[in-house]
């Protein structure tokens, strides 16, 4: 058979649009299967190839799973709020919803075109009034439990999006979005108290399945600690400066303290200390720093001691001074924090550059060189002198403290709750009204949902302020508790927010009284199979895992885990191996190649490059083996004949099914290709294979090239389609090769081998051994002296 790609695919995907071959059931008697991929942001610039891979790979298991008799809900949708899209509309003086279906649009045709089994009627876009009426639903629900709150903070500030960014969103001190350097800004902000889940999110990871670097990176981002909360009075006034340490074991060899420059203590005995001026200047100079360059190791150490207020060492009685700098943040831990400077390499170098001293608790190094951080015995610490044993003296330590009241047991967490605002218009409204009477007032749940307002300006203000203050029309509204005039809130939520939840729309997406019907939630949920990128691991999954645990809480969902299993793919890199972009003009434009190709050898493609889960270069020629590899195939048609076995493959085959079908579900795809081709390369030494087996081979082939599947199913005779055609199954028995190839030695040395039976007797070896013409030529005329069989290995004669 000619593999004609172009009309074959055109063909077959319209097929399965008219069948609906890809629609999941709600309550269906078979086992449901719910595999979850990342949905795409729909920028302007369409899918690339990345996204080919990250699909394909939960799209062959989707398949799979169809064939092995799965009710599977397979979805796709669209995470389309955001500044991308925001900034494309304003550069093209556009409106964003214009920008945003226009290229929903493109995405959809490049999606379809490669042939994905997505379930259609299930697609969801954040951006359509009746999804995002349920984000401002759930967070309403938050607001209402107390999960919701407002402060005033130094936020990370982009000058060129003119938005507010998270700590998450602004790593490196760079914009997430336009790579610009961010600025340090004092805003009121929208928080979530994530924080009050960071055990339940940690808890939560010892009921899953996911791949090691995901949970521990995931452990890291929440970054729970153990330690002790301490309190040092100050020898001036009748207050304590409030420290977390991990390390209360060294308490003794405390020499100073470090407070933030925004500590409020300042402020609140300006009049008591005598170097006011210096401390301004310092603060001054901190207000244009990022919290990315003041929390860098490799800097200068910076500060200035505080004249006027000093601090007592709890357990030793000392007085210490008290500094400010710029390392120290006011949103991290208390503000304040202790210095140990013979064993901490930052508090070594800050007391080497202010002269402070150094006192050594913990032997083992040379303090006048730098820091030791290692163990040993504890010494200048009284009560803990002679403890070898770290755990011990902590223990002990917080008993004293304790005993002593200065202090208590304590956990401290890494991660910070979520800033959850932006002073964008491209984004959900949120739901909140300003009373001056009031005061903060959520808006009823039967006004969502609170929409966006039809505006043709909507580039962001100067100063961090949102463009839809500057709409009257949307800001001045009535109390909904009091009835008298009062200011709607007008920033918009982050886009995390819709992803946060989407996986629970695609259960329900049409339902207009719920975010999702019980019934139907208990039915599929948790998703059973999640694939992305490794880049979201930390952000997008600790966000979502948060909103679902606190939907499970509320009594709405199911489950508290949402994902029972999350797996990853590794990026393609560019023919030069680099990171795919459009400045270094190395993007692969997933159109080019199914035009040159056909969508079947791009699948196969994308799967076969490398292992699933690591990074690897686009490579053309290893491209055009994929299309011979299909075209092998397509050729086997003419050379199928009669039903049954052919006996020379039948072992071959059933180690072929075995292989693709365990390789599936280990993500080693490219093994699994690789075993086709193999078996493919035996079917044309043998010469001849039945159309039984052209059918199995077609049904191993679907879940990766499905369009010439179908085609060659269709021309075997198969019943319906081969994407919904029974998975092959594989006898362990005929795994297991019938014969075996053994080598035969002449006084140690290999003259030959010989094909035996499996586990043949060790006389008949011998015999069959020696009636082979090579080996018989070399024993000829000699006297054999020993025979040593080792079954299924080696023969070896020993003659003279």
């Amino acid at each position: 058979m000619k593999y004609d790609f172009k009309n074959i695919e055109e063909k077959w995907q319209k097929r399965w649009d008219e069948a609906g071959a890809f629609r999941a059931e709600d309550f269906s008697d078979k086992p449901k299967y719910y595999n979850l991929v990342e949905f795409p942001y729909p920028s302007g610039h369409g899918m690339h190839v990345g996204h080919i891979k990250a699909y394909s790979g939960l799209e062959v298991v989707s398949r799979k799973r169809r064939m092995q008799g799965y009710n599977v809900l397979f979805p796709i949708g669209f995470d389309a709020y955001g500044l991308p899209t925001e900034n494309t509309a304003i550069k093209d003086n556009l409106h964003p919803r214009v920008v945003t279906d226009r290229n929903i649009e493109k995405f959809t045709s490049q999606l379809k075109r490669v042939g994905f089994s997505f379930d259609w009627s299930r697609v969801v876009d954040t951006t359509e009034e009746n999804y995002y009426r349920w984000t401002q639903w759930i967070f309403l629900k938050m607001f209402e439990k107390g999960l919701v709150f407002r402060d005033t903070a130094l936020v990370n500030y982009c000058p060129s999006c003119k938005v507010v960014l998270s700590n998450e969103d602004s790593q490196g001190g760079k914009c997430d979005i336009c790579k610009s350097d961010i600025v340090q800004k004092s805003k009121t902000v929208w928080y979530l108290r994530i924080t009050e889940y960071a055990d339940k999110l940690l808890e939560g990871l010892d009921r899953v399945d996911y791949l090691p670097n995901v949970k521990q990176q995931q452990v890291n981002w929440i970054g729970k600690s153990t330690g002790a909360f301490v309190n040092f009075k100050l020898k001036e006034i009748e207050e304590s400066l409030r420290i977390y340490t991990t390390r209360p074991d060294t308490l003794f060899g405390v020499t100073f303290m470090v407070i933030a420059p925004e500590h409020p203590i300042i402020e609140a005995n300006r009049d008591r200390i005598a170097n006011m001026d210096a401390l301004d200047a310092y603060r001054e100079e901190c207000a244009k720093k990022t919290e990315f360059e003041r929390t860098q190791l490799v800097k200068d150490k910076t500060g200035v001691c505080i004249d006027g207020l000093t601090a007592i060492n709890p357990v030793s009685g000392k007085e210490i001074p008290i500094y400010i700098s710029d390392y120290v943040m006011m949103g991290y831990g208390t503000g304040a924090i202790m210095a140990v400077p013979a064993h901490d390499e930052r508090d070594w170098a800050f007391a080497k550059k202010f002269g402070i001293d150094i006192i050594e608790v913990i032997k083992g190094g040379d303090i006048e060189k730098a820091a030791y951080a290692g163990d040993g015995e504890m010494v200048n610490s009284a009560f803990l002198n002679g403890y070898t044993n770290k755990k011990d003296s902590i223990a002990r330590m917080l008993e004293h403290l304790e005993a002593e009241g200065i202090g208590e047991r304590g956990v401290q967490y890494k991660m910070k709750d979520w800033a959850f605002n932006r002073q964008r218009y491209w984004g959900e409204p949120i739901p909140i009204v300003h009373c001056p009477c009031c005061g903060i007032v959520p808006v009823p749940y039967e006004e969502l949902p609170l929409r966006l307002p039809e505006v043709k300006n909507f580039e962001p203000g100067e100063g961090g302020e949102s463009p839809l203050a500057k709409i009257d029309a949307y800001v001045n509204c009535k109390c909904p508790k009091c009835g008298k005039d009062a200011k709607r809130e007008t920033d918009t939520m982050p886009q995390w927010a819709g992803s946060s939840w989407y996986f629970l729309r695609y259960i329900d997406p049409h339902n207009d009284q719920a975010f999702a019907d019980p019934e139907k939630l208990k039915y599929w949920m948790p998703i059973d199979w999640y694939n992305g990128g490794m880049e979201h691991v930390t952000r997008h999954m600790i966000y979502s895992r948060f909103w679902h645990k606190f939907l499970y809480d509320l009594g709405v969902v199911p489950c508290d885990e949402p994902y029972a299993k999350r797996t990853a793919q590794g990026l393609i890199l560019g023919p030069d191996g680099e990171k795919m972009s459009k400045s270094k003009g190395n993007v692969v434009d997933p159109n080019d190649v199914v035009d040159l190709y056909g969508a079947d050898v791009l699948r196969t493609y994308v799967l076969f490059m490398g292992d699933y889960g690591s990074a690897a270069p686009w490579n053309e020629s290893s491209m055009k083996g994929c299309k011979r590899f299909l075209e092998r195939i397509a050729d086997l048609f003419d050379m199928a004949k009669g039903e049954g076995v052919t006996p020379k493959l039948e072992t071959a085959f059933h180690k072929t099914v075995k292989k693709v079908s365990l390789d599936i579900e280990d993500l080693k795809f490219n093994t699994a290709i690789a075993s086709m081709m193999a078996l493919i390369n035996e079917i044309y030494e043998v010469g001849s294979l039945t159309r039984d087996e052209m059918k199995t081979l077609v049904r191993l082939i679907c879940p990766f090239a499905p369009h010439l599947a179908e085609e060659l199913w269709e021309m075997l005779g198969g019943e319906g389609l081969c994407s919904l055609a029974a998975w092959p199954e594989w006898d362990e028995n005929k795994t297991v090769d019938s014969t075996v190839e053994v080598a035969v030695q002449i006084n140690g040395k290999v003259r030959g081998t010989v094909s035996l039976p499996l586990n043949c007797p060790k006389d008949d070896a011998i015999a069959l051994a020696k009636a082979d013409p090579k080996i018989a030529a070399a024993i000829e005329g000699k006297t054999v002296v020993k025979e040593i069989s080792v079954p299924n290995k080696i023969i070896n004669i020993v003659v003279k």
